[in-house]
């Protein structure tokens, strides 16, 4: 069924009020939010979602930012997996990305919605195939299913909201959330401008710089340190990697967190920093 036209232009104006939080956040510096005692007292950091409710309600249940207002959360990745509808098989997680829209809202200076691969490729038209079935269209077919004619309307918001995203968290000085990294450093230069400037059509298509920070899997311990170095921090932390764990460690400098499927792990850290690399793994915790 068709949602009413009331709820249809309250989604649109939620993604609309929305970005314009993303872009007028005080602690964004180009496309970086810049998080330390000056500004937070604590950030909670989450994986992956890929439409998983059950984790994305844990994840508000504990970062309970209506009672701690000096703490920020960074979620990632929401977009395709989760439950589908009946009706057409269409995905269901653009709801959760509405509701991270509807956070951002309520929580414009505090909630970090970061650019994720998939919702990269739901802005450009990017196609994901996994087992033989194209998410972006089970999840345009998930949009038709709530929105009918107005599919189109409530697209144009959405990928206006995901064009306003962060590329990044820099959390106690130190500590840089990011989706991923760039694949192949030591042969293939990397413009880190892209965290300081405006972001170009080339940034976001194949090959470009935040394509490559969001779709990269090169996880050895020297590609690490050279992205670290680029990017003044000591410590990585990602998403975009699945963890049968909940999370890895895969060398000195780097964190992978997943929540989308159970265990799912996420951290809290202190905004005063300096915080090293076992700091950060010490304060993993898991969903319940």
């Amino acid at each position: 069924m068709v949602a009413s036209i009331q709820y249809i232009e309250g989604t649109i104006a939620s993604y609309e009020q929305a970005s314009e939080a993303n872009r007028h956040t005080p602690a964004r510096k180009g496309n970086v939010i810049e998080l330390d005692a000056d500004v937070a007292d604590d950030v909670m950091i989450a994986g992956d979602l890929h439409g998983h409710r059950a984790n994305f309600n844990a994840i508000k249940k504990i970062a309970d930012l209506d009672a701690r207002p000096g703490r920020h959360l960074v979620l990632q990745e929401v977009c395709h997996g989760g439950p589908t509808y009946a009706s057409n098989g269409g995905c269901m997680s653009h709801a959760m990305l509405e509701d991270i829209a509807r956070l951002k809202q309520k929580f414009p200076d505090r909630v970090h919605f970061l650019m994720s691969n998939h919702e990269l490729a739901e802005l450009t038209d990017y196609p994901i195939v996994k087992g033989q079935k194209m998410l972006n269209l089970l999840f345009r077919y998930g949009l038709q299913e709530v929105y009918g004619p107005a599919t189109e309307k409530v697209r144009e918001a959405y990928t206006g909201f995901l064009a306003s995203c962060p590329v990044a968290v820099r959390v106690a000085q130190t500590v840089l959330v990011c989706h991923s990294v760039p694949e192949d450093l030591a042969h293939r230069p990397f413009d880190v401008s892209v965290l300081d400037r405006s972001l170009e059509h080339a940034d976001l298509r194949e090959g470009g710089a935040v394509f490559r920070m969001v779709w990269g899997r090169d996880y050895t311990c020297e590609n690490a340190t050279t992205f670290a170095r680029l990017v003044h921090a000591d410590v990585l932390v990602h998403g975009h990697e699945p963890c049968h764990e909940g999370y890895k460690v895969p060398n000195e400098t780097q964190v992978i967190l997943d929540c989308c499927g159970q265990p799912a792990a996420y951290v809290i850290l202190p905004a005063g920093g300096p915080l090293t690399h076992a700091q950060v793994v010490e304060r993993i915790a898991m969903l319940p």
